[in-house]
């Protein structure tokens, strides 16, 4: 049957299928909830790296062993590009880190050491810094866990 504008009537069984129907569709295209937005044309990108290979930074990493570092000494890889590095009885090191094209590099005393993350997940990251003459391998775990 047709109404006077042309459309066909449809029962509101069959309407409230169509509703189902388009109200399921459109929820299969949306984005799951809690996922970002993408960003508009032309936004600065976010301050925040989502690379899951920087899931070290703002976290406080415990040397347990190294070729060159002190069993104890401890890494900061702030979020601001700052890098922390506290030895027991010594005034803290100070230096930048970047995270350039996928790869780590460290810079202390404005010398920059590309870095290969060997380990790192949630209690453990483990890195080889490629300073001059050997390289130096580092081992780490979450400050406060043993």
């Amino acid at each position: 049957m047709h109404d006077r504008r042309g459309a066909m009537n449809r029962s509101p069984v069959t309407r409230a299928c169509i509703v189902a129907l388009l109200a399921t569709a459109c929820a299969a295209c949306a984005p799951p909830p809690g996922t970002p937005m993408a960003p508009e044309a032309g936004a600065p990108p976010p301050a925040q790296t989502t690379d899951p290979r920087t899931r070290f930074v703002d976290v406080d990493w415990r040397v347990v062993s190294s070729s060159a570092v002190a069993p104890g000494t401890r890494y900061r890889f702030g979020s601001d590009g700052s890098l922390r590095i506290e030895a027991e009885g010594s005034t803290p090191g100070l230096g930048r880190w970047t995270f350039e094209g996928g790869k780590l590099v460290m810079i202390e005393e404005g010398i920059a050491y590309p870095t290969d993350i060997l380990r790192l997940d949630d209690g453990h990251f483990t890195i080889r810094s490629h300073n001059p003459g050997t390289p130096v391998d580092i081992a780490m775990v979450r400050h406060g866990v043993r």
